[in-house]
């Protein structure tokens, strides 16, 4: 059997950078490791992307998203490769569930109007974050430093991805993991709850991490990730 490969999935207002020290946790032999870069044009989009990426790859594949990207790999999870989920402060709608549905449950935490909205030439419009927010709401726990680089790195999100249902929920039928931080301001914590239980995840809470979990306890995020690896590998043997 070819070696499992980890597919590590930003969500919006990011990118495949902020990986980098949960793969320098994962860099091993036992697996294949590629932090896959998406377009952030919504889920079907990103989905569709990331279905080409995972048909690159001949052994089977976990996903592993933050985040917008928890939707994202909830849908292109659905491919007979992908053996497992991974959401790292992911969202987790269900068949037809919007992001605006589950925080219509559970209200984002963050205060005010953080939102700054682009119009697009083709009459759409994409969504960042005040930088002079981002690091308060997003990543209080990152050092200053980088969080001032992302604030001003980040990648906008199109605004229509928020109402845009999933059109698949690959959960249903595949094993996963939730990771998320009880600080979590922009998901608030409850949400990660109620959605990892409906999706019969295993769960792993970090006492008063944000929402960039994975940048300020990468070991254990990378820990999570190297669990649902193994377990997925042992399932495809027995």
């Amino acid at each position: 059997m070819s070696k499992p490969t980890l597919l590590l999935v930003h969500g919006a207002f990011g990118d495949a950078s902020n990986w980098r020290s949960v793969f320098e946790h994962l860099d091993s032999d036992e697996y294949n490791v590629l932090a896959a870069a998406i377009p952030l044009r919504g889920i079907a989009s990103d989905a569709s992307y990331l279905a080409a990426v995972i048909d690159q790859f001949d052994g089977p594949v976990v996903l592993v998203g933050h985040s917008y990207s928890g939707c994202v790999i909830t849908v292109a999870g659905a491919s007979d490769k992908v053996a497992g989920l991974v959401y790292v402060a992911g969202f987790v709608p269900d068949e037809g569930e919007s992001i605006t549905d589950l925080q219509a449950r559970y209200p984002s935490l963050a205060m005010g109007n953080f939102l700054q909205p682009r119009p697009l030439p083709d009459g759409g419009v994409e969504l960042s974050i005040d930088p002079q927010r981002f690091h308060d709401i997003f990543c209080a726990d990152v050092p200053d430093g980088d969080a001032e680089f992302m604030a001003h790195a980040q990648r906008p999100l199109l605004a229509t991805a928020f109402e845009e249902p999933a059109a698949a929920a690959a959960w249903r039928a595949k094993p996963s993991w939730g990771v998320f931080g009880t600080g979590d301001q922009p998901v608030a914590p409850q949400l990660h709850r109620f959605s990892y239980e409906r999706a019969g995840s295993k769960v792993t809470e970090i006492d008063g991490a944000s929402h960039f979990v994975m940048l300020s306890k990468p070991d254990v995020v990378a820990g999570v990730i190297r669990e649902a690896v193994h377990a997925c590998s042992a399932n495809l043997v027995a």
